[in-house]
């Protein structure tokens, strides 16, 4: 017992260094967003959710290349994706504006960045299954991620960016005088204190899944997902409550499409190739997709987002957690072992 207590204060700690990194990170994003003078949704899409998603970058490479736990990364992704979606609207809807309103959502969010992020899981999914018919390992449903595979999702990312930069080089930016070498330079020392907070987490995680048995990436899916994103709430309920709805959410999207297609080819790329259990990550893909179904289809009505819908979504991620924590006891086995 007091080994878990020791790794959970290790998991809040961490946390909170990631929270400081964090805060100066996006800080100097928004800064770098108004020096380079891109347009609000762009500037929540990519700038804002490249920052705010380093904490998942810096995980996948850390248990990648330091503890060797591939499949802990993954599950941090799909962990954080799933909070994305179903906390951080959540909470935002609830912590801005009067009783009873709701946030409103845009075209352009529901029906360009929502889609986008769709075909971010789907093209993911697909290159683990490609991973498994064409270079399996011989053992189950295990398949490698090669390098070459890796560059699919990257190239989609790729196509994502270059849609953003087609909006903002037809948009009128405003005259900001700012300081972006010293933004660039609080950038890098915010990263800097991410790579210690989640080295933290992930060591968390990793011994809780040794204290209970069970595999590191069930833990990495709630410790890691949950700590790391952290930043993402921050910029999302912060952009809210200042009345900016459209970042808020935008920047849910594009820090997930960018977890789903760079932070995860990112740790490939690195190590050079990674093999991954495929009966493991469809049960967690599975879930994220029922999540971004949900999203969308709330999002879509009414072009709001309400107090009921939020509420639904926190309820829909307790239920998340729970199935987690069922399988980490060992009540139910959806997820291999």
């Amino acid at each position: 017992m007091l080994e878990i207590l020791s790794l959970l204060a290790l998991a809040v700690a961490g946390t909170a260094v990631v929270w400081k990194g964090s805060g100066w990170l996006e800080s100097a994003a928004n800064r770098i967003a108004a020096g380079y003078g891109v347009p609000t949704i762009v500037q929540g899409a990519v700038i804002a959710a490249v920052g705010s998603s380093m904490p998942e970058l810096v995980s996948v490479l850390l248990a990648t290349l330091v503890h060797g736990e591939f499949e802990l990364g993954i599950g941090a992704i799909v962990g954080s994706a799933v909070f994305n979606l179903l906390v951080i609207p959540g909470v935002a809807v609830l912590a801005s504006g009067d009783a009873g309103e709701g946030a409103p959502t845009t075209r352009d969010l529901v029906y360009k960045e929502a889609l986008f992020y769709m075909l971010a899981v789907a093209a993911l999914l697909l290159t683990f299954s490609l991973a498994v018919i064409y270079y399996p390992t011989g053992e189950g449903f295990d398949g490698t991620v090669t390098r070459t595979l890796a560059l699919f999702p990257l190239a989609l990312y790729g196509l994502y960016v270059f849609t953003q930069y087609l909006e903002t080089s037809e948009y009128d930016a405003p005259d900001v005088e700012v300081n972006t070498l010293r933004a660039w330079a609080w950038f890098g020392a915010g990263l800097v204190v991410i790579v210690v907070g989640v080295e933290a987490l992930v060591r968390a995680a990793i011994g809780l899944g040794d204290a209970f048995g069970t595999p590191a990436f069930l833990w990495g899916m709630i410790v890691v997902a949950a700590g790391s994103s952290v930043p993402d709430a921050f910029v999302s309920v912060s952009a809210a409550r200042a009345g900016r709805p459209t970042v808020s959410l935008a920047n849910v999207l594009g820090s997930n499409v960018f977890d789903l297609l760079v932070a995860v080819p990112a740790g490939v790329l690195v190590a050079g190739a990674l093999t991954v259990s495929f009966a493991s990550v469809v049960p967690m893909m599975a879930f994220l997709i029922l999540a971004t179904v949900v999203f969308f289809a709330i999002s879509r009505t009414g072009m709001e987002l309400t107090e009921r819908e939020a509420w639904l979504l926190l309820a829909m991620y307790g239920l998340f957690v729970a199935w987690l924590l069922a399988e980490s006891v060992g009540a139910v086995n959806v997820i291999p072992a």
